[in-house]
């Protein structure tokens, strides 16, 4: 599988934001990520999210969406180690917290955190998906900053059930590297 991470907080770099209108807290009832609009338009999405809140999780998330379709010019195939012929892609972000809201006070540590989950991801022979980690600020309550993290998963194949087949596998790969990083905890 193909993994990467980056710094991204300067300037007009975004941030994760947790006290957005519509924010569902999955940590309190992770059982509600089926009911997310974004689970519905990507079923495999729910299970990951409800994996990623739960409270043996060294992270929560606050924020997601998908893409049902990338265009051309918005995947790569030599990123996603895909052969010719995977004209379909599609992806979802996940903005994820440590569940130590002051653990990723630190650059160094979201780093090494980022630097540790991409060398599990890569170990494993999954073809035609990427991750790729940004670690950018993050606002958990208004008037403090931190660290947080935002996963890119994209996928693709010779159809959008492919596309879709692959993106699910890259999920559940990304959540069972994250959720077994002892690093993390």
């Amino acid at each position: 599988m193909e993994a990467d991470w980056e710094f991204e907080m300067g300037g007009d770099a975004q941030a994760i934001e947790t006290q957005w209108a519509g924010y569902v807290d999955l940590r309190i009832s992770p059982d509600r990520a089926w009911r997310l609009p974004e689970a519905a338009q990507l079923p495999a999405l729910a299970e990951i999210l409800a994996k990623l809140n739960e409270a043996s999780s060294p992270v929560w998330t606050s924020k997601c969406d998908v893409w049902l379709h990338l265009e051309p010019d918005e995947f790569s195939l030599d990123e996603m180690d895909a052969p010719d012929g995977c004209a379909c892609a599609m992806g979802c972000y996940i903005d994820l917290l440590h569940r130590n809201d002051r653990q990723w006070a630190v650059p160094d540590v979201a780093a090494a955190d980022c630097k540790h989950v991409c060398s599990l991801l890569s170990a494993v022979p999954l073809r035609c998906c990427r991750v790729d980690l940004v670690i950018r600020r993050a606002f958990i309550v208004p008037e403090e900053m931190n660290l947080g993290i935002t996963a890119y998963l994209t996928a693709c194949g010779r159809s959008d059930a492919e596309a879709a087949v692959a993106l699910q596998a890259a999920l559940e790969v990304f959540a069972g590297a994250l959720c077994g990083h002892s690093t993390l905890e």
